[in-house]
């Protein structure tokens, strides 16, 4: 307790916190002899002085209190010291000096404690590039920005230069190891750098169809020993072997591949053992394909894998292991989600917006690719072994449809059952159709519209315009926003010539889907008739947007220009009609047309005659040929085309007549004689035939002559009474008429007045014996008649008919596809 010192309550705790020694005072320090002396002389930078006593602050320090005065100590300069020292004497200082601080500080200096006055720090030492191993690792980076940029080129399908950035890299990699082994250090070679180098090379050389050498690159990887898993490229070379058809050693090289990759990759060895069954299948050898699908099938069954076990099976004709492959593949399954999933909730707002936001995402967009293509194997067997597994296709379809019914496909079987009907109509068998189409009108809307749509369409092919109509308006009202319902629809509204309210239905059609073709090309046909050339023709360059090589669409181009009379566009466009179709036979016979009328014979002869070599029983081709070489003189050549014409049309005289007047203007006599002759056998009251018989009698001085001469006045004789008899007719008939009509009988006596002044002059103008045939002329002969030989003939020109015919709408142009949009 004689330690323990109680507090007095007079004393301050806090008492001498603000006593401080004089010496620390800065403005007494101008009257301070020991620091003003120090400041001019160099006494201020003398060594610090020592203690004189051993020891430390601590233990020479007492401790001080509250309670106790605290005892102030000075320098020897008279400056305090950081510890007590007893008699005076100075503590033993634990460092020599402060941080930022220093004894020698000169007179001027400035305090700067983070040396900023010494100026910036000099520059990094830069690295020796020239060292090796600096130059192994620049070579490297080149090598690997190579192979990148090779890459890179072939994904956007730059494959040659993607094939030069990988030999680069090839020749980098290679300057690479012999600088590596150069500088001792070929232990240290990266195998991955090279590996990486020679795939790249195989794989360039494949993809620009370079087979060798991408197979020698592979053999370069797949025989080094230090690539562990090499054995996999022998799978791309056997893809190569299949490109090149050598189908033996690609099914070697597949299956050496799968004996190296292990069992743990089944993915991987379900592809290769998928790819050996597809070349058996190349190579014939369907029974060692069954094994390698059935296989599969067992193991991881998938869509493809049971469609092509399907057609082996097809191609053997094993009908009821057809069968149990179509159950295997109806019952394969796909692994996605139902469409349920994608329906919003109208309670929880934020499933909703988590529902709008993966509606089509790519998930879900990969979800129904692989649901339309199960369909669309589905669709395909089932429409390939429905005629083999049964006696009769009807049969092998209702198997399918009950098959398809009872697994997740319902709605196949509804569209199983249309084409059930489509396949009536490829055996002509229209009723069984029919039939079965009907049977739709009680299904849901989306199959009723579709049944209707076709129904529609087959009633339209067989005219029948009224149940047409009324299955366009059924599958109109199933479904409104069918556009081959409108288009329908709008068809059985053209054939009444209701053309602008068929241009409704097609523009219907068309809002519904902008890309319906049949919808606009119908349109501008609707225009064309409606002689709204602008805007039919606005609505076929639209449709030549769509389908570049269309040769009917680019036709109307052609025909539409011709009406706007501008003959060179449809030119143009006729020279591109004969790009996509090259012997199209009326295509050539218009050009031919356009270009007589532009005044270029020589161009229409060109075109006339392809026409007449791909297609010889045009008549008008004919016709504007033979008077073609008529007029250019060439009377011999114009026979074969009239002979020609004579095959064609027996019973009309004037081809005859032709071939005569070519013998004659030719100086044949003797043949148009015979010619002549025959013509008078086969029409023996064509007075023609009998004036030339006459004129060529005379002078050839035949005694036949005479003969036909009588013959000629006694048909003449004939013909002017019966012109007699028509006009005594005429006049007759307009006697027993009313008053008001006396306008019309003097007309009708007027026009027989005048034929029987032209037979008058037609018999006043024949020549005389002595007369050379050239004095001729058409106006001698009947008007059924038009001798060409005359100076005043007028050559035809051809109204060659068209590729496609305007009102040929119910077949090609206005009919819709058969399956339903």
């Amino acid at each position: 307790m004689e330690n323990v010192h109680l507090a007095v309550e007079e004393e301050d705790l806090y008492s001498g916190y603000n006593d401080y020694n004089p010496t620390l005072d800065s403005e007494e320090l101008e009257n301070d002899v020991g620091f003003q002396q120090a400041v001019r002389t160099s006494h201020g930078r003398r060594p610090p002085m020592t203690a004189k006593f051993p020891g430390t602050a601590i233990g020479a320090r007492p401790l001080a209190t509250a309670f106790g005065a605290r005892i102030l100590l000075a320098s020897s300069m008279g400056r305090p010291m950081t510890g007590a020292v007893q008699d005076g004497a100075a503590r033993p200082m634990t460092a020599v000096r402060a941080a930022g601080y220093t004894s020698s500080l000169t007179r001027g200096s400035n305090f700067d404690p983070l040396g900023q006055s010494k100026g910036p720090a000099p520059p990094l030492e830069g690295k020796n590039e020239d060292t090796p191993e600096e130059k192994i690792k620049i070579l490297e980076k080149k090598v690997n920005d190579l192979i990148e940029e090779s890459c890179m080129a072939q994904s956007i399908g730059a494959l040659q230069l993607a094939l030069e950035k990988a030999k680069e890299a090839g020749r980098k990699e290679r300057a690479l190891v012999r600088q590596r082994e150069q500088s001792g250090n070929a232990e240290n070679i990266n195998l991955d750098l090279t590996y990486s180098v020679l795939l790249n090379l195989a794989n360039q050389y494949a993809n620009n169809e370079m087979y060798p050498e991408a197979l020698n690159s592979y053999q370069v990887i797949v025989k080094n020993k230090m690539y562990s898993n090499a054995g996999r490229l022998k799978v791309n070379m056997a893809n190569i072997y299949v490109k090149q058809k050598s189908y033996p050693k690609a099914i070697k090289f597949y299956r050496m591949a799968l004996d190296q990759i292990s069992n743990a990759h089944k993915e991987l060895r379900i592809k290769i053992m998928q790819n050996i069954g597809v070349v058996f299948v190349r190579m014939g050898q369907y029974s060692d394909a069954i094994t390698s699908f059935e296989h599969i099938m067992s193991e991881s069954p998938n869509i493809k894998t049971g469609f092509n076990l399907i057609l082996c099976y097809y191609a053997i004709g094993d009908r009821e292991r057809m069968k149990k492959a179509f159950q295997k593949l109806i019952s394969v399954p796909l692994g996605i989600d139902d469409e349920d999933k994608y329906i919003p909730s109208n309670d929880d707002t934020d499933s909703n917006m988590v529902i709008e936001a993966i509606k089509n995402d790519k998930l879900h967009q990969m979800e129904r690719n692989l649901k339309v293509l199960a369909e669309k194997y589905i669709m395909t067997a089932a429409k390939l072994i429905a005629p083999a597994i049964e006696t009769s296709f009807a049969t092998g379809f209702d198997w399918c449809v009950d098959i398809v019914k009872s697994f997740q496909y319902i709605e196949l079987a509804n569209d199983l059952e249309i084409n059930k009907a489509i396949t009536y109509l490829r055996q002509k068998d229209f009723n069984q159709a029919v039939e079965t189409l009907k049977t739709f009108e009680k299904k849901d809307s989306r199959v009723k519209s579709a049944a209707a749509t076709n129904l529609s369409f087959l009633y339209f092919l067989e005219k029948d315009y009224d149940q047409a109509d009324r299955y366009a308006d059924l599958a109109m009202t199933a479904d409104r926003y069918n556009p081959a319902a409108l288009i329908n629809k709008g068809n059985t509204v053209f054939v009444k010539q209701d053309y602008e309210k068929a241009a409704e239905f097609y523009k219907e059609a068309l809002r519904n889907d902008s890309s319906c073709t049949e919808a606009l090309y119908n349109l501008g046909l609707t225009y064309k008739k409606l002689s709204r050339l602008e805007e039919a023709l606005d609505c076929f360059l639209k449709l030549h947007a769509i389908l570049r090589n269309s040769a009917q669409v680019m036709y109307q181009l052609a025909t539409l220009y011709e009406l706007l009379e501008d003959p060179q566009q449809a030119i143009e466009w006729l020279i591109q009609v004969l790009s996509v179709t090259h012997t199209d036979p009326q295509a050539l016979a218009k050009l031919g047309e356009l270009y007589d009328s532009e005044g270029d014979k020589s161009q229409a002869f060109q075109y006339y005659y392809e026409s007449f070599r791909y297609f010889p029983s045009n008549i008008d081709v004919i016709e504007w040929l033979g008077a073609y070489y008529i007029e250019t003189q060439f009377c011999e050549k114009a026979i074969q085309f009239f002979e020609r014409a004579t095959l064609i049309q027996p019973t009309q005289v004037k081809w005859q007549l032709m071939v005569a007047s070519c013998y004659r203007r030719s100086g044949n006599y003797q043949k148009a004689l015979e010619t002549y002759k025959d013509i008078h056998r086969k029409f023996p009251e064509n007075v023609e035939c009998l004036r030339f018989l006459v004129r060529l009698c005379t002078d050839m001085g035949l005694q036949e002559v005479q003969e036909y001469a009588t013959k000629l006045k006694k048909v003449e004789k004939m013909k002017e009474i019966r012109e007699q008899r028509v006009k005594s007719g005429r006049e007759s008939s307009a006697r027993g008429r009313r008053e008001g009509s006396t306008g019309s009988a003097d007309s009708a006596h007027s026009s027989g007045s005048t034929k029987g002044e032209r037979l008058s002059a037609k018999m006043r103008s024949l020549p005389g014996s002595n007369e050379p045939y050239e004095a001729s002329s058409p106006k001698e002969i009947d008007a059924s008649y038009v001798d060409p030989l005359g100076p005043q003939v007028e050559r035809p020109k051809t109204g060659a008919k068209k590729r496609v015919e305007d009102d040929d709408f119910a077949d090609e142009e206005l009919g819709d596809d058969l399956l339903p949009e």
